[in-house]
Parts: C-alpha cells; structure tokens; sequence
C-alpha cells in the first residue's frame, strides 16, 4: 500500500516538475517542423514526430503544463466557491441553504461535458474559458458535499460550545467545523483534480481547449487519431500521460480514504 502511495505521489510530482520545467527539458520547440511522421527511437526525436514534423516528446513535456495548470486552477476555484457557500448553507441552514441548494441542483441537472461544451461554445476556446467551464460544473458538486458535512457537524457539542463562548460565525465555520470536515474534502479534492485533467483532455480533444497550434494533450490525440492505425505512437503517448496523471491521483484519493477510516 505504501509503494502504490509513493509511486502516485512520484507521479503526480514527476508531471508537476515537467509543467514548471518545461522550457528547459523539451529538447526542441514543440512547434518547430521537422521530418513527418518519424518513429520512436529516431536519434534526436525519442518518441518520433508527429504529422507535421513536431517532435513529440516536446509537445507532450510542454502539453503538461496546460493539463497541470488548468487542472490545478479549475479545482482550487471550484473549492473555494463550493466549499465557501457549502459551509454557510449547512451552518446556517433555512432560506440561505434552500436557495443555494435549488442553484446547485439545477445546475447538477445538466449532463457535466454538455454544460463544458455549452460554456466553452458560448465563451470561446481559451485557457481561462477552460478554466470557468470546468469551475462551473464541479463547484456545485462541491458545495453538496460540503453542505451535507458542515449540516452534520453544526450539531456537535463543541460548536454549540464555540457559540456559547460568542465566537464570530466565520471563526466556527473555519475553526470549527471546516477543520473537522478537512479530511474528506481532501479525499474528493484528489478525485476532483483527477476528473478535471480528464475533462482537459475531453475538450482539447473536441477542439475545445487551448487554441491550435499550442500542444496539449488531448489535442495531440485528436491531431493523430486520423493515423492512428498506422501510427499508434501518435495517440499512445499523450493517452499514457493522460491515464497515469488520473490514475496517480485516484490512487491518492483512494489511500487517504483508507487512512481515514
């Protein structure tokens, strides 16, 4: 159990250190042409190139760091909102959670990758767009975990002490019950995260993420999927990197889970 934790963490750390290092570890310009379709293992071009010429171990050292980032941002903002208004909801409870609860419903109603596409549609494809379409579909989830962990806690002897004591609202709501609430919010956050690179994939491969010709992820299996018969490679390696980033952070989310039980 101990190795499968430390192998997720040397993971997500190992794609972590290629977004931040990224112009100093690809070896060349990810959008430079050189021979098409080259195999891998072909000196100077490890993993080949691709269609156009472009080095493939460039474009996925450098398509990390969209994938990361905006994973990263996405998530944090979503929690910020979800767990924000979750805490106030289950706390104070009457009219504030009922409308709060009525936004994040109808929101949850709408299949997640139709209100990606919608937003991205309406807003444009652009990193920051990305970035409000996947903070739109996963606060409202957010806030419903939150919500139901803030409710079962505002009971609890120690926050009717904290009001005794005449301690300010957002001093229970941090201190108290926020803190108490921490563990399994850390837990979905590592599984939020994983979905949220796996929704940056989805919309870069339907065209919907950063605009071409910047390398991401899915966008690299959209631009060799046409070939991908006869040249795997061309699809492998950024679905590889794709399911070991998700795989890494479920493993994660999985072991904390374990841990907290």
């Amino acid at each position: 159990m101990k190795i499968r934790f430390a192998t997720a963490v040397a993971v997500i750390g190992g794609w972590t250190l290629v977004a931040l290092l990224a112009p100093w570890l690809a070896p060349h310009d990810p959008l430079a042409n050189y021979v098409p379709l080259q195999p891998p293992r072909t000196p100077g071009f490890a993993l080949g190139t691709d269609l156009l010429g472009r080095d493939i171990l460039s474009r996925l050292i450098w398509g990390a760091r969209p994938v990361v980032m905006l994973s990263l941002a996405a998530t944090l903002l979503a929690y910020a909102i979800g767990v924000g208004a979750g805490l106030v909801a289950g706390y104070r409870g009457g009219w504030v959670d009922a409308v709060l609860s009525f936004v994040s419903n109808v929101i949850l109603s709408f299949p997640v990758l139709v209100l990606y596409l919608v937003i991205i549609v309406a807003l444009g494809p652009s990193d920051l767009n990305v970035i409000v379409a996947i903070t739109f579909g996963s606060a409202p989830a957010v806030f419903r975990i939150t919500r139901d962990l803030a409710s079962s806690l505002a009971g609890r002897d120690y926050v009717a002490a904290a009001v005794t004591q005449g301690e300010t609202l957002w001093r229970i709501l941090a201190i108290e019950i926020f803190a108490n609430a921490a563990p399994p919010l850390v837990t979905d956050f590592c599984l939020r995260l994983g979905y949220s690179v796996m929704m940056v994939g989805a919309l870069g491969f339907l065209g919907l993420g950063l605009p071409p010709p910047a390398p991401d992820w899915g966008g690299m299996v959209t631009d060799g999927r046409a070939l991908a018969f006869a040249f795997p490679y061309l699809v492998l390696f950024p679905c590889f990197a794709i399911a070991s980033l998700v795989l890494a952070l479920s493993v994660v989310a999985d072991q904390l889970s374990v841990a907290q039980r």
